[in-house]
């Protein structure tokens, strides 16, 4: 992204700008260094070694370290602890804190790529690697950003954080879900709070549609495969349901339409997606088949529904034509079991953290910024639901449709356009700076 020059008014904030164009190769060392943490989630491998680089860094530049295990939540073992680590730099006197949170896991790198997925690939200006976007290419322009500040000398108000946390990509639970429920999110601690998630330099996202992940499993009644009118097949049963939806559920989903910003514009209806689906023999299972009439099928739904939206509806629909399938063959029944939900949240557009954003976008990039929303879920939905930091807003460099893709890359020029923006913002909320 080319952007036009802007030179600050304020000569504090010339001296960060300057301090972070200096800092160009370090980002791209530093972007480097942390796509060779494999971070991979499942398992969380490397999730340790990759915060412990982050904290020994941020303590070099006079930040307090703190590193949290998020015991107990899903995945976490000795093998594979969760864990997350907090630096901290206390501005000189009162005021507020911006807290700029990353999530160090991956996804899988799959298959497709051209170049090794954690070698860091330097190329054509862009760094490459899985999670290079999604996001350790913004958890790196954060961190520049912050050291300018703390190398500048400024005598900020407030303070400034920098979070590396686990399991975004699993729900979240032994990261931020995880220090939310214990306070790191709470004021006076926190007052602010921007994500740098990948959804383009010029875009600030306001929040998420909500989630309702389920296990649907039909259950029938075994029968030897020859004589299949002996039994109740649930593969049959879950037939029908799957019709149902089809024929009644996805038309009426087609046509609801949310107010939010989501981007890409196919995520402002209701949306419906079967993650899964299994039925009959074990799915390990290699040979002859045994001539068996299935007696359970299950599958996993997952649910995007809109902040129009009432839960307890969405949840009644699908109850709904599981009602009318088991109605529809004697001998069958179902269960449903709960695996994650998460409300829809949406930070007002003229909240604090949402036109400090807007205003150095503009101020930097020569362009106004644009709102968005997620189609997806991330960490937001712990911040606003247990801690107490309403005013949370998604920002980073970096392409959306590049994440979990072969080839993932995140382009250094954004990452300085947008370490420049974080910085100043930073400053501005913190009653540092005043508007340039």
């Amino acid at each position: 992204m080319t952007t036009i020059p802007f030179k600050p008014a304020s000569r504090r904030l010339a001296g960060v700008f300057n301090r972070i164009d200096a800092a160009r190769d370090d980002l791209v060392t530093l972007t480097r260094d942390l796509i060779r943490f494999p971070t991979l989630n499942p398992p969380g491998e490397a999730y340790t070694p990759c915060a412990e680089f982050i904290g020994n860094r941020m303590a070099r530049s006079g930040f307090s370290v703190d590193y949290v295990r998020g015991e107990a939540t899903p995945g976490d073992s000795d093998r594979y602890p969760r864990t997350n680590v907090i630096a901290r730099l206390e501005g000189s006197r009162p005021g507020k804190t911006v807290h700029f949170n990353g999530h160090i896991d991956v996804v899988e790198a799959g298959n497709g790529w051209t170049m090794d997925p954690f070698e860091g690939v330097v190329k054509d200006g862009r760094v490459y690697g899985r999670g290079a976007c999604d996001m350790k290419g913004g958890i790196a322009a954060s961190m520049i950003a912050v050291e300018a500040i703390a190398a500048e000398g400024l005598d900020f108000a407030g303070g400034l954080e920098i979070s590396g946390t686990v399991d975004e990509e699993s729900g979240g639970f032994g990261g931020v879900g995880y220090l939310a429920r214990r306070g790191y999110f709470d004021a006076p601690r926190v007052h602010h709070v921007i994500i740098p998630e990948p959804l383009d330099v010029d875009r600030v996202c306001l929040g998420h549609r909500g989630v309702w992940w389920a296990e649907v499993e039909v259950t029938g009644h075994i029968g030897h495969g020859s004589m299949p009118f002996l039994g109740v097949s649930a593969i049959r049963g879950m037939g029908d349901f799957l019709a149902l939806v089809e024929q009644e559920l996805y038309p009426q989903l087609d046509q609801r339409r949310t107010q939010m910003p989501c981007e890409p514009p196919g995520a402002r209806t209701a949306t419906l997606n079967f993650n899964s689906i299994h039925g009959g023999l074990d799915e390990r299972f290699s040979g002859l088949p045994s001539p068996l009439v299935a007696d359970s099928c299950r599958l996993v739904l997952d649910r995007r529904y809109l902040i129009e939206e009432d839960f307890d509806a969405v949840k009644s629909e699908i109850i709904a034509l599981l009602d009318k399938m088991k109605s529809r063959r004697p001998g069958l029944d179902y269960r449903v079991r709960e695996l994650m939900t998460f409300q829809p949240t949406m930070t007002p557009p003229d909240a604090e953290v949402v036109t400090t954003l807007d205003h150095w976008i503009h101020k930097i990039l020569g362009k106004p910024a644009r709102h968005i929303a997620s189609p997806g879920t991330y960490d937001q939905k712990h911040i606003t639901r247990f801690g107490q930091v309403l005013d949370c807003v998604a920002f980073g460099p970096g392409i959306l449709d590049l994440a979990h893709q072969p080839d993932e890359y995140v382009d250094i020029d954004d990452m300085i356009a947008s370490a420049k923006i974080m910085a100043a913002a930073a400053l501005s909320l913190t009653g540092t700076l005043s508007a340039d």
